[in-house]
């Protein structure tokens, strides 16, 4: 089989280099943080500049971990602006590259299976990345670094680890180098999927670098993390199956829906309840956009930190699938009273449908009153048309304008964050 080449494209600190380019600065020089004002000193930093990274500073850090002796700009988060951003970068690999050679792996970061096109460019692989990167740069003004691998997992490696540390910011990486340069490279948590958790965990049975993966006993990984070990002693020894036709083909076996949200204060017991209804209700709205239905639904509710307790969580089945929010919401309001503690704040709610099925594989009972429920689909659909033309906040229910409420807030934001409208 012939050896494939990846490329692995990371915009660099993407949202603050956005917010540089808009005002004319460099985002290479310029200290800036995108960060919302509104939400406190201790509200996340989405992104800072190259050159506050160069001062040590945390890229995900709070803004109060910012020390008090840096001068930076200030940004407000504009997701919207970002989206535009990265849809344009997405149109530079397009003059190169087939789409069925591209994959995005996030908002600033796509893979792209460069065999084929080495030969038709006459170029090297790191010529190649270079041209791409410099295109970005001259199309939008994003620096941009590049990650190059025999496979997908190499190149991403390339990109994570090698290019921070050379000047033209492009890493290179086959089998042979990655164990030859990074097999003793500590920490662990540097290298692709592999997680703080992890890291502990093998460190607890002596495990502290890639090699000691490689050359630790199969049967005991197998037993620490299951069939995840596999892909743990893969990667150990620089390997990876998965190619670029293999994302292309991938069908899930089941879909699923979610929806979450961290709040700026503590809420009380019926407050966070309010804003379940409201997360049900959009839920719903999405699966009649999809014409899907589920038959289950899952709820996290996590509390305050000063509650010191575990996350609540529960699911609850349907008699039938349903999407329709006056047949699901008794049922979640229901699991939510059963297993939420009423006298503790809650600063965090998660809920998702799982098992989506389209409307027309729908099972009907002998207990559900379907007239109802194809008045109840017909109003949502009415109320979705008419949030595509207007606006999501044309349309609300009388609930969402109480004060504990952020459905309407959260309608004017892209991913949780501002949109820039």
């Amino acid at each position: 089989m012939k050896e494939r080449t990846y490329l692995c494209i990371d915009l660099k600190s993407f949202y603050a280099s956005v917010e540089c380019v808009e005002r004319g600065l460099d985002p290479m020089s310029v200290n800036l943080a995108v960060a919302d004002p509104q939400r406190g000193n201790g509200t996340i930093c989405l992104a800072i500049s190259p050159a506050m990274k160069a001062m040590g500073i945390k890229n995900r850090c709070r803004v109060y971990q910012i020390p008090q002796y840096v001068e930076y700009i200030m940004a407000p988060p504009r997701m919207k602006l970002y989206i535009e951003y990265s849809a344009n970068i997405y149109g530079v690999y397009l003059k190169y590259f087939a789409k069925e050679d591209i994959h995005v792996y996030s908002i600033d970061e796509a893979f792209l299976d460069v065999t084929a096109y080495l030969s038709l460019y006459q170029l090297t692989a790191r010529e190649l990345a270079k041209k791409i990167m410099a295109d970005i740069r001259e199309t939008t003004g994003i620096p941009a670094a590049a990650g190059i691998g025999t496979n997908l997992y190499l190149a991403k490696v390339a990109l994570d680890i090698t290019a921070k540390h050379v000047q033209e910011n492009i890493g290179c990486l086959d089998e042979e180098l990655y164990r030859k340069t990074l097999w003793n490279h500590r920490p662990l948590t540097d290298f692709w999927r592999v997680g703080a958790g992890t890291e502990k965990r093998l460190q607890t049975v002596g495990i502290m670098t890639m090699e000691d993966i490689a050359r630790a006993d199969e049967k005991m990984l197998y037993r620490m993390f299951g069939v995840d070990a596999e892909l743990l002693i893969d990667h150990a020894w620089g390997k990876e199956s998965t190619t670029m036709a293999d994302i292309k083909s991938y069908k899930p076996q089941s879909n699923s829906l979610s929806s979450g949200q961290t709040l700026l204060r503590d809420y009380t017991f019926d407050e966070a309840k309010l804003l379940l209804k409201e997360m049900v209700d959009a839920l719903c709205l999405d699966m009649i956009d999809q014409s899907t239905v589920a038959r289950s639904f899952t709820i996290t509710i996590g509390y305050s930190y000063e509650a010191e307790m575990k996350p609540a969580a529960g699911t609850v089945s349907l008699p039938a699938a349903a999407n329709s929010y006056r047949t699901i919401i008794p049922y979640i309001i229901g699991l939510y009273e059963r297993i939420v503690q009423k006298d503790k704040p809650i600063r965090r709610l998660d809920i998702s449908c799982n098992g989506l099925v389209q409307d027309q594989y729908e099972q009907y009972d002998l207990f559900t009153d379907y007239t109802a429920v194809e008045r109840d689909r017909k109003l949502q659909r009415a109320v979705l048309d008419i949030k595509r033309r207007y606006g999501k906040n044309a349309v609300v229910r009388g609930m969402d304008l109480q004060e504990a409420g952020t459905a309407m807030e959260r309608n004017r934001q892209i991913g949780g964050h501002r949109s820039g409208e």
